[in-house]
């Protein structure tokens, strides 16, 4: 339905909004229930972990070092000097043990991924169901992503949070699990 001039839910309550005013699409809470989704997030999951830099698997913080956070993208690693600094993800970063955990887990990281240390990140939009004014109401129009202060962001039901990479560089996801694993096990660590 439509009200003040803007997409809206026939029986909205105050959640349905984030505090930029985006109308959110509903999902369940059902935490530590049912099997992952690997396909899928959680979108009120989603946002939080992109806003507050939090893993997507666990919800700890993000692993986080002196080259920046730590993101696994499912994309083909072949020509990696391709990627653009200030390329779009809707994938939040992840901590190391989670995304060691990923790669085994998920079948599509399993196929091929690509671990990057983002230094600089800004939220850019959202992304999803976009709808437009119609005779008899609100219609589809497409799923899509809408940059924050775009007017059609009051027409689209979000999904999940946009953010530009500013800043990154790749990272050899199985030499930082080694890395991790020598600090830990060595004694002086412990001192």
């Amino acid at each position: 339905m439509t009200r003040r001039g803007r997409l809206a839910y026939a029986d909205e309550r105050h959640f349905d909004r984030d505090a930029g005013g985006i109308l959110w699409r509903r999902a369940p809470s059902t935490p530590g229930k049912g099997k992952p989704d690997f396909a899928g997030i959680h979108p009120l999951r989603q946002r939080l972990a992109m806003a507050d830099l939090r893993c997507q698997v666990c919800g700890g913080p993000a692993d986080h070092n002196d080259d920046g956070i730590l993101w696994l993208l499912g994309d083909d690693p072949d020509n990696p000097g391709s990627w653009p600094q200030g390329m779009e993800t809707m994938h939040p970063p992840v901590c190391l043990p989670c995304a060691t955990l990923s790669v085994r887990s998920c079948p599509h990281l399993r196929r091929h991924f690509v671990a990057l240390r983002v230094q600089t990140g800004t939220l850019a939009g959202v992304f999803g169901a976009l709808y437009q004014p119609g005779p008899l109401g609100p219609v589809l129009v497409d799923a899509a992503g809408i940059p924050f202060g775009d007017p059609q962001i009051q027409w689209v039901i979000a999904s999940q949070l946009v953010v530009t990479l500013d800043a990154f560089t790749f990272t050899d996801l199985e030499a930082e699990v080694e890395t991790a694993r020598s600090i830990t096990s060595d004694p002086r660590h412990h001192e």
